[in-house]
């Protein structure tokens, strides 16, 4: 009898220490927070904006950074020669996916370090043109992303600047050489639109800080009417310098992205570049929760913006015509 009831104290007892034990063995069986490896040609704090909206997409799948997603961030600071080490050290943290952004650059530095890693790329050029993907329907590979066609809407920007602007013949186009496919579709856009429109154009490069204020110093000289902003990461991140330096040279100009205006530029014609960062957001979330790449379309962006800084425009003796006011999808005052 006693010897009944001790064993089944011994049972008990080692029924409970093996209970007790469960929650921990579950625990330990939890798969770890998976983590995004975000990569970006630019400083961190010229995209804080983009940043929160890539961040809104991820919410949008459930998905909360330091709660159930860690995101490693790397930034080149302007100096896409750091992209290849910046792109090979996200891959030896063994990252979940990783978000390119910033141009064609990152997304070529990441591809180019892995071919099992998916990532999500952010270009304003042609990404089959580029070669990152084989098609926009079926990407192949483990690539996909957003193309925001910014490079792609020079003849409409120029017509645009051109009904700011009519008294301007001659128009000074920057561009940044190191942004090559950027460069050369806006070059040849530019021209083609030009000889339809008869304006006179010339092509300035610029790739740093300095050769920005050279290209001003040029334009003064030279007497251009007016400026074409080409898309650039590199351009945007200095924005705040271009859109002073247009300003103190009364220069009217035309930017491919609204943060231009909202730092003080005239016009601006493009992508709405929040929402294309919050559907990078948004296939990075779904590919975390088992998507693959090859299976996520290229999404092409549709929803363009026309907005116009008519304090700018009154600084520079200009009067913006009601047709384009009530085109604009929106007017700073």
């Amino acid at each position: 009898m006693q010897s009944g009831q001790l064993g089944r104290r011994a049972f008990i007892t080692l029924l409970g220490g093996a209970a007790a034990g469960w929650p921990l063995a579950a625990r330990g069986q939890q798969p770890a927070m998976p983590v995004i490896g975000f990569l970006d040609s630019r400083p961190a704090e010229a995209i804080s904006d983009r940043l929160q909206a890539f961040r809104q997409g991820l919410k949008d799948n459930g998905y909360v950074e330091g709660e159930n997603v860690a995101i490693v961030y790397r930034f080149a600071e302007d100096q896409n020669d750091r992209l290849p080490q910046l792109a090979t050290d996200l891959v030896r943290r063994r990252v979940a996916v990783i978000a390119a952004g910033g141009g064609p650059s990152p997304a070529f530095a990441a591809k180019a370090a892995t071919t099992t890693i998916p990532i999500v790329f952010l270009v304003a050029d042609d990404p089959v043109r580029l070669g990152l993907v084989a098609s926009l329907a079926r990407p192949a590979a483990n690539l996909t992303g957003i193309n925001i066609f910014n490079s792609e809407l020079v003849a409409k920007r120029l017509e645009l600047l051109r009904e700011l602007v009519p008294r301007a013949t001659r128009v000074a186009v920057l561009v940044n050489p190191a942004d090559a496919a950027n460069t050369e579709i806006t070059v040849i856009d530019a021209e083609a639109a030009a000889r339809g429109t008869g304006l006179q154009i010339n092509v300035l490069n610029a790739n740093t800080r300095r050769e920005i204020a050279s290209a001003f110093e040029s334009m003064a000289r030279e007497g251009y009417g007016a400026l074409f902003v080409g898309a650039s990461p590199y351009f945007a991140s200095r924005r705040v310098q271009l859109v002073q330096l247009a300003t103190f040279n009364r220069l009217p100009a035309t930017y491919s992205l609204r943060e231009y205006v909202d730092a003080g530029g005239l016009m601006s014609y493009g992508t709405d570049i929040s929402n294309a960062y919050r559907q990078v957001g948004v296939y990075a979330g779904r590919i975390l929760k088992g998507a693959k790449p090859e299976d996520l379309p290229v999404v092409q962006s549709s929803k363009f913006e026309l907005v116009i800084n008519v304090e700018t425009a009154r600084m520079l003796g200009l009067t913006v015509p009601p047709t384009l006011l009530a085109t604009a999808n929106e007017v700073i005052e």
